[in-house]
């Protein structure tokens, strides 16, 4: 296969399968010959936060000096974002023979009259049969969705699982509480593994967490929030100080100085577990790590803002971040899924905009222009539906006001290529 080949066959993999089960993920990883037995992990479950988190432990990882492997579910810009060693994406060549493998290893399970594996499963298959093949010394993986049925949930050697902080998301299928969704993310708690949890839990969140690191037999880390010290600095810059670990992170708002502390408590549960961390690498992972799209500075003045905010958490967040710079006057574009609580997040970003535009995120799922826009109405001033992303982004700019582009990553990928363009930057 070449490598777009392969990337058309993941994707036409069923989404999901027929029920919630690790059977056919762990049928396929046989299949392959166990990749995963060679390596060690982190696994990082939650509702928000949880690819920070990874980006930022395996960049503290790589700074000790560990060949590290990290996932990320699901990726902004490039297909191969997903798979990275030491911060670089899998290469297109070994990309597609090892998609191979892989649908090799598949037709062999349906000959033998096996499931097919969802795309998702294969994708991390394919990801834990390169990070073994490269020797890598631990990998950082980030599941998609849930925990317990989740296809990285078939791994066994983990040495560290972090919660982070649980929300209503994906409800249809996790839950529609707190407590049901945490017990389900709870599922990649491991006996005799450190469990590290984001520090302002939802209290239902909180006491499944409890529950299940006490049933498992596992020491429970919550950082505490009076160590953690938010630093006066430049507008949208994100300055803290937790327990002596005083770093300008790369990501802003209170909420990602709380995702950094997690990243903190996670290598200083690795060193328990028998890893060499010096302070140094900490300090030096939390500032180079690098995510798009994550409340993402573009540009100052005037300013552009890229968030993939995709349901209220993330609203909230990017809420909290605006009003703690009391940016005003600010025009927005967003774009959302039908399938997520688009009411709710909206409510979240009441009074944050004083012009919104609506598009419709290329994505089946979309909810479409107008009908965000009949949604938005009931928060926003000034509401327009846009036909197309580009003509949301001439508009805007052309007002020559703050900017702020939000809502499904699948808008963040498309909008991110063509602001960087129209800034004279480069990615």
């Amino acid at each position: 296969m070449t490598p777009s080949e392969a990337i058309q066959w993941l994707h036409s993999l069923p989404r999901l399968g027929g029920g919630a089960t690790l059977r056919r993920m762990q049928a396929l990883l046989r299949e392959l010959g166990s990749p995963e037995r060679q390596l060690k992990f982190v696994q990082i479950a939650g509702t928000n936060g949880k690819g920070t988190v990874a980006a930022l432990t395996a960049a503290i990882l790589q700074k000790a000096g560990y060949k590290t492997g990290l996932t990320i579910s699901p990726f902004v810009l490039e297909f191969r974002e997903r798979f990275q060693i030491d911060g670089g994406m899998i290469p297109p060549g070994i990309l597609a023979a090892l998609a191979g493998e892989v649908r090799a290893a598949a037709g062999r399970m349906a000959a033998a009259g096996g499931e097919t594996p969802v795309e998702f499963e294969a994708v991390t298959a394919l990801a834990l049969l390169w990070f073994a093949r490269e020797g890598c010394d631990i990998a950082v993986l980030e599941t998609g969705l849930g925990g317990r049925y989740d296809a990285t949930n078939a791994v066994q050697n983990t040495l560290v699982s972090a919660i982070t902080r649980i929300g209503l998301d994906h409800t249809e299928l996790l839950g529609d509480t707190l407590d049901a969704i945490a017990r389900e993310k709870c599922g990649i708690i491991k006996p005799g593994c450190i469990v590290v949890s984001y520090p302002s839990q939802p209290k239902e969140a909180l006491r499944e967490i409890v529950v299940e690191a006490g049933r498992q037999g596992c020491e429970l880390v919550v950082p505490d929030l009076d160590d953690l010290t938010r630093r006066h600095g430049p507008p949208f810059t994100n300055r803290m100080d937790y327990g002596g670990y005083e770093v300008s992170l790369p990501f802003i708002g209170a909420h990602q100085a709380c995702n950094a502390a997690v990243a903190v408590e996670i290598a200083l549960a690795l060193c328990r577990r028998g890893l060499t961390i010096e302070d140094e690498a900490i300090l030096a992972g939390l500032e180079a790590a690098r995510l798009p799209a994550r409340i993402e500075l573009l540009r100052r003045e005037p300013l552009v803002l890229l968030d993939g905010c995709h349901n209220p958490d993330g609203a909230a967040a990017l809420a909290g971040v605006l009003r703690e710079e009391k940016a005003a006057g600010l025009t927005a574009i967003i774009g959302m899924l039908a399938d997520k609580k688009v009411e709710d997040a909206l409510k979240n970003l009441s009074g944050c905009f004083a012009r919104v535009y609506t598009v419709t995120p290329n994505c089946p799922r979309a909810m479409p222009a107008e009908q965000l826009a009949a949604l938005a109405g009931e928060h926003f001033a000034f509401v327009q539906p846009c036909q197309s992303l580009p003509q949301a982004l001439t508009a805007a700019l052309a007002e020559e006001r703050d900017l702020v582009v939000c809502g499904s990553l699948y808008l963040a990928a498309e909008a991110r290529g063509l602001l960087l363009k129209q800034l004279g930057r480069k990615g």
